[in-house]
């Protein structure tokens, strides 16, 4: 267990992360750029790209968000669910938050804000589609961005890898039927055939494709694996990165006629992020758990799976949908957002150990 957690978490106490990861914000904002320029200069290669589907996935774009998800699957190692009960607290207040608050308060937070305040400045046939996209994110609970949270609040790191694990074993088997129900009391038709291939095509093939390669490397021992999995996780972020170029050469249009689309997505999420990070820290004070525990606790509960969001987005509803830009808003703020939270998580340790 030890030399794959290291291999999951590699140098535990760095603060450091990589450029891409730091400056993800900026690049979003040049794929945004680029996407609707391109998007403008080139229509009919887009049209193309959009053409080309099977079943209604994208090969394209199914092929970018593979080349997305694997490499941050192949970081979880589902042997540490046996890890889970040495923290049954922190796990279960992991859980509480991630799979009964966050999606469930997202389905209201977008109801409120999304079909009741900020309906009349959006437009009327997109706001099913919002809505749509919020939830596919909440549903979705953080795989590879949290070992980095962790990382930087010194969080224990069997903890996250074992709290990790377990959600995405839940994830496989609760995010389609989660989904449905949230989007059936949001009012919202459920694309059932759709939604039950998503999770087929885009959880469990690449967690099976994902283990498999992540045993075959771990065989050839840790410094192989490390090796690895250093040689292909740029490739994650440069495939989503291609994929927001797509997604803003489609919704550029709709974004030129309504920027402030954009900011009013931002708000729920905005505002779920910190309700549930400080929901998820504050009972596992309340519990007496340790301090790195309630920080990976607290940070898997504010932040998302959105690759995995932006991909079902586009199989559900499509390229040009409103679901699959509100998805792209969460990726937008991600990273500030998400280190604001540790700099707070960091700033009251002291407080949290007042016990």
């Amino acid at each position: 267990m030890t030399a794959t957690c290291n291999a999951a978490l590699p140098d535990t106490g760095s603060s450091s992360m990589s450029l891409f990861e730091r400056y993800l914000t900026v690049w979003v904002f040049l794929c945004i750029i680029a996407g609707i320029a391109l998007g403008h200069w080139f229509p009919s290669l887009f049209q193309a790209v959009g053409a080309m589907e099977i079943a209604q996935v994208n090969l394209p774009v199914g092929l970018l968000i593979w080349v997305m998800i694997i490499p941050m699957l192949i970081k979880v190692d589902f042997g540490a669910l046996g890890e889970v009960r040495q923290h049954m607290k922190g796990i279960g207040i992991t859980l509480f938050v991630n799979w009964l608050v966050k999606p469930f308060s997202m389905a209201l937070l977008g109801w409120l804000f999304i079909r009741q305040w900020f309906a009349p400045w959006l437009p009327a046939e997109q706001i099913d589609s919002y809505i749509a996209g919020l939830i596919l994110l909440a549903a979705a609970p953080c795989t590879a961005m949290v070992f980095v949270w962790s990382r930087l609040t010194g969080g224990d790191p069997l903890f996250t890898l074992s709290q990790v694990a377990l959600n995405d074993a839940i994830m496989i088997v609760a995010f389609a039927p989660l989904v449905g129900l949230l989007l059936g009391l949001s009012a919202i038709t459920v694309p059932w055939a759709t939604l039950l291939v998503s999770v087929l095509l885009y959880i469990v093939v690449p967690v099976i494709l994902a283990q498999w390669l992540r045993r075959r490397w771990l065989a050839r021992g840790p410094a192989a694996f490390d090796r690895a999995l250093a040689m292909i996780g740029p490739w994650s972020m440069v495939a989503l990165l291609a994929t927001l170029v797509l997604l803003f050469a489609f919704q550029g249009h709709a974004i030129l006629e309504q920027p402030l689309v954009i900011a009013l997505l931002a708000v729920p999420i905005l505002i779920q992020v910190f309700f549930n990070s400080a929901l998820a820290y504050w009972l596992n004070r309340a519990v007496g758990e340790k301090h790195s525990v309630a920080c990976p606790s607290a940070l898997i509960g504010a932040s998302n799976f959105f690759e995995l969001a932006v991909a079902a987005a586009i199989s559900l509803f499509g390229l040009q949908s409103g679901a699959a830009l509100a998805t792209v808003v969460g990726v937008l703020i991600e990273v500030p957002v998400m280190l604001l939270v540790v700099r707070v998580v960091n700033r009251t340790r002291g407080w949290y150990e007042q016990q």
